[in-house]
């Protein structure tokens, strides 16, 4: 193992996370009114529905299969489906979802770059965190070309052992990817670094999610008649 593996996949990674928990807090704590997306919605609608919606759909299939994916035990699944199908089906439905998730982020970088009014009121991190979520993407996608020379999923067990090995605080964790393609190791790498620039970008509002609205009750709105004489009001 060289000293970039060690420092790249088995330090690094407890940095970035490091920050991204504490970091987040912070800002929570001390800046909750920046705690915000930052949708330019109400400068330019154009395009803004379809490519917000389908980076966001895409997006979040693929976050959840990474989670599912990496972190759930090889004797867990292996009672259900085989390694090579679970890579089959990892490409499938990653390939899918990346695209639609690619599709979604290219019009949203292209309205920041090409709409005057966007860019006008623009920061240089907005669009910094675009490129690299592309450049992410790009590499996700690029994992699944690579992932057909070898069908077997062995290549996924040792990815999925490298997470589990940073989530249960183990070592040896830089050594499982010592010998992996280079391109996963830039993708895990630039995952990484997404996870250390969440608290002092626009990403922070991943913390967010709405969850709560799955089981909220309605809201009831009544709408007052205009037809309707309500007689003169009383003092």
């Amino acid at each position: 193992m060289s000293y970039f593996d060690l420092l790249a996949f088995q330090v690094y990674p407890y940095i970035a996370l490091a920050v991204f928990f504490f970091g987040s807090w912070v800002r929570f704590d001390h800046s909750m009114y920046t705690w915000r997306s930052g949708s330019s919605q109400m400068l330019s609608g154009k395009w803004m529905r379809v490519g917000s919606n389908m980076f966001h759909v895409g997006v979040l299939v693929v976050l959840g299969g990474h989670l599912v994916g990496l972190l759930t035990p090889h004797a867990v699944y292996s009672v259900f489906i085989t390694t090579a199908q679970k890579q089959l089906l990892a490409m499938v439905v990653g390939g899918i979802f990346g695209v639609i998730c690619l599709i979604g982020l290219l019009i949203l970088l292209v309205r920041h770059i090409v709409n005057a009014r966007i860019r006008a009121t623009d920061n240089w991190r907005n669009v910094l965190i675009l490129v690299l979520l592309l450049a992410q993407l790009l590499l996700g996608l690029y994992t699944i070309f690579i992932s057909t020379h070898h069908m077997d999923g062995s290549v996924m067990v040792v990815l999925a052992e490298w997470a589990q090995h940073i989530v249960t605080l183990r070592g040896g964790a830089g050594e499982l990817l010592a010998d992996v393609h280079w391109v996963y190791k830039a993708h895990i790498f630039l995952g990484m670094t997404l996870f250390l620039l969440t608290p002092f970008t626009r990403l922070v509002h991943i913390w967010s999610i709405p969850i709560s609205y799955l089981w909220r009750p309605y809201q009831v709105v009544r709408r007052r008649q205009p037809t309707l004489n309500y007689g003169p009001r009383q003092s």
